[in-house]
């Protein structure tokens, strides 16, 4: 009667793992990365515990399913069933996506938050997306980026003509304006073409992120605040009619976990940066931050790019004015609800 009954338990304990979900989900992050990889790498797990161990999301670093340039179209046919994402990079496709990652001069986590959830702006992310079959939860949302690492100080926008610098997203349309040649490239390459001269400054990430893989040791004017990134976003991305398969209690599962990991990511970014710049400073790094000149010249830029942007592209132009509105809405509350 015992073995009978430890049959039983072993042959409902095996089907129960049988019955498991398994999601391959590929990431455009390297786990190895704080918040940016490591989010998503704990997704999986997180997420299993929330569904009893009856869905597993499978993180894969860059490259092992599909390279990272082919995420978007890899989830949107089906090739993979999910990804770990950023809007901006499908902006070939869809010219308004960098408005739902990072965009100059844009909300901090607070405000871009309550814009995505209440304000409209996951509804008009779902809508534009919709014709890729593609699925979106947002699942991340980091702290604000330095503006970049610069091999000389930069006193003037004068000093930015003909800079060679690595920079990504509409921030490198901005620098274009003043003069900068913007150039897009993986963060292995960028160190290289730091250390061999063929580029002057390049943006990354945060402190905690910049000081991890060695940022210090190709530049040394470290330059603040991050004017074309004050916050992003990340998404959890899965096809459309997989999403739709999935039971009602696998999608709320999803869908809480990556509501909770906004407010822990927003927390940890927060948190993780003190350590990391007190050793760059101390490590002979020279913390800038930019001029009001320097400020009113970006941002000048950034407005000739947005009316370029608007009158290329439609949605562009509707995004950015559903945004813009918001904006100005939250401006009132926000001028008398806390303290400058």
């Amino acid at each position: 009667m015992t073995k009978h009954l430890l049959g039983a338990a072993a042959l409902f304990l095996t089907a129960g793992v049988a019955s498991a979900e398994t999601i391959d989900m590929q990431s455009i992050y390297p786990n190895s990365l704080p918040l940016l990889g490591e989010a998503g790498a704990e997704l999986g797990e997180r997420v299993g515990r929330l569904s009893g161990g009856t869905l597993d999301i499978k993180f894969h670093n860059p490259g092992e399913l599909v390279s990272g340039g082919e995420i978007w179209d890899a989830v949107s046919t089906g090739a993979i069933p999910a990804g770990w994402y950023s809007p901006g990079f499908a902006e070939s496709v869809i010219p308004a996506a960098p408005l739902f990652t990072a965009f100059p001069f844009g909300p901090d986590a607070a405000e871009y938050t309550a814009w995505w959830y209440n304000g409209g702006g996951a509804e008009l992310w779902a809508e534009i997306s919709a014709p890729f079959n593609i699925h979106s939860e947002l699942c991340t949302i980091l702290a604000p980026e330095a503006s970049g690492w610069f091999n000389k100080p930069i006193n003037s926008p004068a000093d930015l003509a003909g800079l060679k610098m690595r920079i990504f997203g509409l921030g490198a349309s901005v620098m274009e304006k003043l003069g900068a040649q913007a150039q897009s490239l993986p963060v292995a390459d960028t160190m290289t073409a730091l250390n061999l001269g063929t580029i002057d400054a390049a943006e990354l990430s945060f402190p905690a992120i910049d000081q991890a893989i060695g940022m210090q040791e190709h530049a040394n004017h470290y330059y603040f605040p991050g004017w074309h990134q004050q916050s992003s976003l990340i998404v959890f991305i899965m096809n459309k009619d997989a999403w739709d398969g999935l039971e009602d209690s696998h999608k709320a599962a999803i869908q809480e976990t990556c509501a909770a990991n906004v407010a822990r990511s927003v927390a940890k970014g927060e948190t993780i940066q003190m350590g990391p710049l007190a050793e760059l400073e101390a490590q002979g790094v020279e913390i800038h931050r930019w001029s009001d000149e320097m400020l009113s010249a970006f941002s000048t830029a950034w407005d000739e790019v947005v009316a370029e942007r608007s009158e290329a592209d439609a949605d562009f132009k509707r995004v950015w004015e559903h945004i813009s509105a918001f904006r100005t809405e939250y401006a009132r509350w926000a001028a008398v609800g806390y303290i400058d």
